[in-house]
């Protein structure tokens, strides 16, 4: 594994060569070397908990805010979820040749379409320790080699994980410089790896606006934004109110620091008093602090007492990562559609309704990666669609959308045979 005292141009070329190695790698191999990375991950613990741990009493000491020491906190439980991540990828289907398209030719050419790898990805990742295990695992079986760059604030658990894994992978029958950690954190290594045009293929961050506004400002490398998460739950004129409060519930409160947690609720006027009412209640009991237009203000203030403040115009494009969530009546599911388009990020939207023409409004108006019908925002991850974990979640429209997986951490190339073809 790349160390400390090799330069990021350095790392970057070693990543190169691996590549080469690694696109032709049989999937037997890259099989087990992932499940070695599982198995030392388990054998390791010890070692992972007290690097993490030192990263979790400087976070205290800086007073980080608590959505970010839950993104950072690595325990026994979930290093085994993060080692179980790496088992269910090496047990998905190996995209590397996949015939995406064939065909002959008028002229007799047999032409294929097929997955390759990329070749090399760098990964930016802010306070979010399991990112370098998902994100080395998704490569590796995807036939990429990894460049991880993770924040300061997480630098002794990367640094722990990233050694494991690079170890057990060339230990395994992966070449060296597979898996690489970048360990300086400071903007000089963000703008370094950001350009290096030669070696590295595909940049991913996954962080707030600021990692993504530095990298625009000075990327050469092609980058997809695993971007952050303004989602909403539109609840309809004709939910089951029942099942929208659950759904609200689940939405907010199961991890509220995470992209797919939703940050605003919007409610249908014609059952605003009816709902508004109940949510408020059981939002306010589990600490959430509701920040309300005047009509939704005005009924929800007598369940939430204090807990209900009045909504300022920037809350309805923020990202709370927090026990807050904007509330807004609306007069229609065109409405609704409307202030999702006006103030969301592209992330994760849904719709509580028993209506199927307000379902498919809703699924052809909302302009995000992922839509849902009746269903809580935090279904929207690799791991639940089936992927086996995810880099992150892109909301842009070129190359992929929604969960990274391991289709989109390939591209494709035609292969042609013929038998002595000319163009005429």
């Amino acid at each position: 594994m790349a160390v400390a005292v090799k330069s990021v141009e350095q790392i970057c070329r070693d990543a190169r060569r691996a590549s080469r190695v690694l696109a032709r790698t049989p999937t037997g191999v890259k099989d087990a070397a992932l499940e070695a990375i599982a198995r030392a991950l388990e054998a390791r613990l010890p070692e992972i908990l007290e690097a993490n741990e030192r990263d979790m009493e400087a976070g205290r000491a800086a007073e980080i805010s608590d959505a970010l020491l839950d993104r950072l906190r690595l325990d026994e439980e979930r290093v085994e979820s993060i080692a179980a991540a790496v088992r269910q990828i090496a047990a998905l289907a190996d995209p590397v040749g996949e015939v995406i398209d064939g065909r002959r030719l008028p002229n007799g050419l047999d032409v294929r379409k097929v997955r390759v790898p990329l070749g090399v990805v760098a990964v930016v990742y802010e306070a979010r320790p399991n990112v370098t295990i998902d994100a080395a695992a998704l490569c590796l079986k995807s036939g990429n080699a990894i460049v991880l760059r993770g924040s300061s604030t997480a630098a002794a658990s990367n640094d722990a994980l990233a050694r494991i894994a690079a170890e057990a992978a060339v230990g395994a029958g992966l070449p060296e410089g597979a898996v690489s950690l970048v360990a300086g954190g400071g903007r000089e290594e963000l703008a370094e790896l950001a350009t290096q045009r030669e070696s590295v293929d595909l940049i991913i961050p996954r962080g707030g606006e600021s990692l993504k506004e530095a990298l625009q400002a000075v990327a050469t490398v092609p980058v997809i934004y695993a971007a952050s998460g303004n989602c909403h739950v539109f609840v309809d004129a004709a939910a089951d109110l029942e099942q929208a409060l659950a759904i609200l519930l689940n939405a907010k409160l199961q991890r509220p620091g995470v992209c797919n947690a939703a940050e605003t609720l919007l409610v249908h006027e014609a059952i605003a008093d009816r709902f508004v009412p109940v949510a408020a209640e059981a939002l306010s009991e589990a600490g959430v602090t509701l920040r309300a237009d005047d009509r939704a203000h005005a009924l929800a203030a007598p369940a939430a007492g204090e807990r209900a403040e009045p909504a300022g115009e920037h809350d309805w494009a923020t990202e709370y990562l927090g026990p807050t969530l904007a509330v807004a009546i609306v007069a229609s599911v065109d409405e609704a559609i409307e202030h999702i388009q006006r103030y969301g990020s592209g992330h994760s939207e849904a719709i509580v309704t028993l209506d199927a023409a307000a379902a498919r409004a809703f699924q052809l108006g909302v302009d995000a990666a992922c839509v849902y019908v009746n269903a809580s925002t935090r279904f929207t991850d690799g791991g639940e669609f089936g992927m086996g974990a995810e880099i992150g979640n892109s909301t842009q429209k070129l190359h992929a959308r929604g969960p990274i997986g391991l289709r989109e951490l390939c591209t494709f190339k035609y292969l042609v045979e013929g038998d002595g073809h000319v163009r005429a």
